[in-house]
């Protein structure tokens, strides 16, 4: 019992690490899991999706399995889940098998008063056939009940109650897939099968509140274990109960025929709940916004006072009618925010003349357009509260093309501070996605800032505190490669205290759109190197192309600080293209090239950005090299999520501070690209219109 109690409790605390941060901030969330995780009845999904950006973990029992899951919201159209799937004969031993995938929901159409809501589910697209199974699901809500009805291929089509319909499409939809084989599932296998099968069920929401009854009738037959085991197979309709006792949180109790008893525990939480940031705490009380108009522009002055603000202005020109200056952005605050505050101190010391106000933001070297605003919207607004961010908004002028720009990339303000921006990050990652452990975890301390520059070269540094992990089982159960990519994880994380990172960078912007890095140093934990990356992002566009390449060589973990090499090194490098899609608010980002294992291939990665702060990631990649399993399998795909989380908005907590959750496999050699400390297309979103458009309330903060 103590190894399956272990492995529970292993589960939800990985799964629920994103989760139980931000319970305080959930909002009510009427519908609940299914055993899987998606949201649905007791044992078959329904059509339904959460609020964009909701995480959902839990843990669930129904025999012969015990299944915990990290699902996430990603859009509002599509849902992903990490699932380990374990299979128990004895709850006083370990599992007996495991069964991780990746499902991923997708709504087609939503509900109106004449149509349902249709939703078309991939469970284990990405992992071990055993669970595999895809669905077509459509729900309609009349008052209280929630009806449900579907058609299910795979796992969800065992029960064979119609011919499969695609076989119309060729005899390729009509073989079988093996439930049992090691092979992974692969995209050749979705919707076949012989026949299919039919599921549905009501769901009522009780006068209670938090309480629901849930009836529904199942296709899944139990196939695949009654084929090589005696199981015996429980009957295909389920009855239910779910009693959400708090927002945060759901507890279900049911029984599947009349001899088989499930249960679930469920968390959830919406990232966009999350408190805000608070570096944006104005300094008008210290430094107001002056509205009248005397003496003459003084630039010293305006300097000065922004200083006092911590507003990096510098190479500031006057003319009659106009005050120009570079601003050189921080962490600290949004750039809506850090331009208006600049823009305050330039008009409270611009004379009695000068009308308009440009501001060129700038990044490490990096430079965006300037912003020309009118100092009467800003006084109108700020000051004397008759005006708003849209009027100020509405007559500003983003100026792409500045003949001036040439000029203004060479005027870098330079760090002459020891250490400057500091940061902290609380790093935890947890893997449901072992065939040979349940799982797997690992918590780290990250501390680091920013050093003076050198002959125009920025540079930083990072160290690295290994709080706690349970890796080290894996040089117990697996065969580490002659030459290991990311597989010798563990001995990284056995070091307490380690260099972390330790680089300098050159940064360059040729245009407002053109933009340059060159890296050299430790780059990341694991490696060491140098190279650059080219970025052309248009300012009005939705898209962006870049590309890049570095020549990586391997960190020996077994040397002091893991500052030593090992000899081994390679040149790794990759196209990449992004893609803003406007309905969902959310960035496509496609990469392909070379990974550290000379393998090749490609990232498909999904990006959500919330006005908090908080960013939420999808990936997934498949290269021509396969990580090999103890069971004979192979897998070409590594995929994960990551959630990053601004602690700054809560009391005492330093500026700059995060934590980062990332659900992945651990120990992958396949798919691994070098982590690059400066993503060109995250330093510049700073400078994007979408982040001007959606900060841009902030100026008359």
């Amino acid at each position: 019992m103590h190894a399956l109690k272990k492995w529970i409790l292993n589960g939800v605390s990985i799964g629920g690490m994103c989760v139980c941060a931000n319970l305080s901030h959930a909002q009510t969330q009427e519908y609940s899991s299914t055993l899987y995780g998606p949201l649905g009845l007791n044992t078959v999904p329904n059509a339904r999706m959460d609020e964009t950006g909701t995480i959902r973990a839990g843990i669930s029992t129904l025999d012969p399995y015990v299944h915990g899951w990290l699902g996430v919201q990603l859009a509002d159209p599509l849902y992903i889940t990490l699932r380990q799937s374990a299979e128990v004969s004895d709850i006083n031993d370990e599992a007996d098998n495991l069964y991780p995938g990746v499902d991923f929901k997708l709504r087609l159409l939503t509900e109106n008063r004449s149509r349902p809501e249709i939703a078309l589910g991939l469970q284990s697209l990405i992992g071990h056939k055993r669970m595999s199974g895809e669905y077509l699901a459509a729900s309609k809500r009349y008052k209280d009940f929630d009806f449900t009805a579907g058609l299910g291929w795979g796992r969800y089509g065992t029960a064979a109650h119609f011919k499969n319909p695609f076989k119309v499409f060729g005899d390729h939809f009509g073989e079988d897939r093996n439930m049992n084989s090691a092979i992974p599932t692969e995209l050749e296998d979705i919707f076949t099968g012989e026949d299919i099968g039919i599921f549905g069920g009501i769901e009522y929401f009780t006068p209670w509140d938090g309480l629901s009854l849930k009836l529904d009738y199942g296709a899944d037959r139990y196939t695949a274990e009654s084929a090589i085991t005696d199981f015996d197979a429980p009957a295909p309709w389920s009855i239910g109960v779910n009693y959400k006792p708090a927002p945060w949180v759901d507890i279900a109790l049911g029984t599947q025929g009349a001899d088989k008893i499930m249960g679930r525990l469920s968390l959830q939480s919406m990232v966009q709940n999350w408190r805000e940031n608070d570096a944006q705490i104005t300094h008008n009380k210290h430094s107001p916004f002056r509205p009248y108009r005397t003496g003459l522009a003084i630039p010293s002055e305006m300097k000065l006072a922004a200083e006092k603000d911590n507003i990096r202005l510098h190479h500031i020109e006057t003319t009659p009618d106009e005050a120009t200056a570079i601003l050189a952005l921080t962490p600290y605050g949004s750039t809506p925010y850090q331009i208006a505050q600049a823009a305050k101190h330039m008009a409270n010391h611009a004379g009695n003349t000068i009308e308009r106000l440009s501001i060129t933001p700038t990044k490490y070297g990096l430079t965006g357009p300037t912003i020309q605003l009118q100092r009467s919207d800003l006084e109108n607004a700020i000051a004397l509260n008759t005006g708003s961010a849209e009027e100020i908004w509405h007559n500003t002028e983003i100026i792409t093309n500045s003949p001036s720009l040439e000029d203004q990339t060479r005027k870098r303000p330079k760090n002459d501070s020891l250490l400057s921006e500091p940061f902290i990050t609380w790093e935890t990652q947890g893997s449901l996605s072992e065939e040979d452990s349940g799982t797997l975890y690992r918590t780290s301390l990250i501390t680091g800032a920013r050093g003076p520059d050198l002959m125009g070269f920025n540079t930083f540094f990072s160290f690295r505190l290994n709080a706690k992990d349970n890796l080290q089982q894996l040089d117990d159960i697996r065969l580490r490669p002659f030459f290991p990519v990311r597989s010798d994880v563990a001995d990284f994380a056995d070091r307490y205290f380690a260099l972390n990172t330790a680089y300098t960078s050159f940064l360059h912007s040729f245009r407002s759109d053109l933009h340059l890095s060159l890296l050299g140093g430790y780059l990341e934990e694991m490696y060491g190197g140098g190279g650059g990356e080219l970025l052309f992002r248009p300012h009005n566009a939705r898209w962006a192309l870049g590309a890049e390449a570095y020549l990586a060589f391997k960190r020996n973990p077994d040397k002091a600080l893991n500052i030593q090499f090992n000899g081994d090194h390679l040149l790794t490098g990759h196209i990449n293209a992004w893609y803003d899609i406007p309905h969902w608010d959310m960035t496509v980002n496609a990469k392909v090239g070379r990974y550290l294992a000379e393998d090749f291939g490609g990232t498909l990665s999904l990006q959500k950005h919330f006005d908090n702060g908080v960013k939420l990631e999808g990936y997934a990649t498949l290269t021509n090299s396969a990580d090999l399993n103890l069971f004979g399998g192979v897998s070409h795909l590594d995929h994960g999520l990551r959630l990053t989380l601004p602690l700054s908005g809560f009391k005492y907590a330093p500026q700059n501070t995060n934590a980062v959750f990332k659900a992945a496999p651990f120990g992958r050699d396949i798919g691994q690209k070098l982590e690059n400390p400066m993503p060109l297309y995250d330093l510049t979103e700073s400078f994007s219109t979408r982040h001007l458009a959606a900060h841009w309330s902030d100026v008359s903060k």
